[in-house]
């Protein structure tokens, strides 16, 4: 397969396409409107269904319902849009349905602005509608990323029964970068039996409802489901995190410029590593029993005013080292402020 330049909305629209999405419901918002342009005619020529709905919230129940039949489906948005998804998503959940969503965050909160920002970290991790629910959430940091993540994510939304999440970002999106395109293959839309399908009169009517109204021991399946997701979908990159002496964690661009930071700051002598995220979802707590005897703190660089994803790194290392917060609010991180940080940080842990 040849690369080719795409944007990153749109590799990851063609590779949804190529995993067999058949039916699309979203609505235009900033930054992630490629992704609903791309679809509205690639989706025609696959063979799909393309609608752009009179608001997000009818998007996601449009979602639920061809879900239920047996289809592949996608819905994405931003910010506010994204807010309106949640209580479809809950129900999702609830049916035990797969689907694939997608977030391509933007700044603020309300309506924000179209600036770029990951400070939707905490609404994708604990859930933003009501209930006991988790989902896995994907956080692509490359135009070839958004690609290979989209089409992993219908799988893994097949695999459990289950709505999954894409995590991206504004710069992620809009970048135009070289991808190689997965293979295209087509789903059966009668492949599982839990789809709705034509009854027959005389034959007994399948019904997508919520599960807990007729499943015996619903609370323990849940929870097997989301324990199984825990130990079998972390996924993570480390990098120089053997001897690292202050070792950053940051997801989708943000990472990329620690990976960059990292290799700079092994130049001037100073051991620094990356935990590069891709699971925001279940978060890849394994990363971190790896980290040597020589690390003496984290830091998180993200794009967000809180530093939101602190609390997890603080969780996942059972708060035994020091976690400290690079947060850039709109703007990209900078190399040479993430290496100073890490200077600083190593002479206070020398004091």
């Amino acid at each position: 397969m040849k690369h080719i330049l795409m944007k990153g909305n749109e590799a990851l629209a063609e590779a949804a396409i190529r995993a067999g999405c058949r039916f699309y419901s979203g609505y235009p918002i900033t930054p992630q409107t490629e992704i609903l342009e791309y679809m509205s005619w690639r989706m025609e020529e696959a063979g799909g269904v393309f609608i752009q709905t009179e608001s997000e919230l009818s998007g996601i129940n449009m979602l639920l319902g061809a879900s239920a039949g047996g289809a592949r489906v996608v819905a994405t948005s931003s910010g506010p849009g994204f807010t309106l998804f949640q209580e479809g998503i809950s129900y999702l959940v609830a049916a035990d349905l797969p689907a694939v969503i997608v977030d391509v965050m933007r700044y603020g909160n309300g309506l924000g602005d179209v600036g770029q920002s990951q400070g939707d970290y905490w609404q994708l991790t604990r859930g933003g509608g009501h209930g006991d629910y988790r989902t896995i959430v994907l956080a692509p940091n490359s135009v070839q990323e958004n690609a290979d993540l989209a089409y992993l994510a219908f799988d893994l939304a097949e695999k459990y029964r289950h709505p999954v999440l894409i995590g991206s970002d504004a710069a992620i999106g809009q970048m135009v970068e070289k991808v190689e395109l997965p293979e295209m293959k087509e789903h059966d839309i009668n492949k599982y039996d839990w789809s709705i399908k034509g009854c027959k009169k005389g034959n007994v009517q399948k019904k997508i409802t919520n599960r807990l109204y007729y499943m015996e021991n619903y609370d323990e399946y849940l929870r097997n489901k989301y324990k199984e997701m825990e130990l079998n979908e972390q996924r993570w990159q480390s990098i120089q995190t053997e001897d690292a002496e202050v070792i950053l964690v940051a997801y989708g661009i943000s990472s990329r410029v620690c990976i960059e930071a990292v290799e700079i700051a092994r130049v001037q002598g100073i051991k620094l590593g990356l935990i590069r995220i891709i699971t925001l979802w279940p978060f890849p707590v394994n990363a971190f029993k790896e980290v040597s005897n020589d690390c003496k703190a984290f830091m998180t660089v993200e794009m967000n005013i809180l530093g939101q994803m602190v609390e997890d790194v603080v969780l996942a290392t059972n708060n035994k080292y020091p976690v400290y917060a690079y947060a850039t609010v709109k703007e990209v991180p900078e190399t040479d402020i993430i290496i100073r940080k890490a200077k600083e940080i190593l002479v206070d842990k020398e004091v």
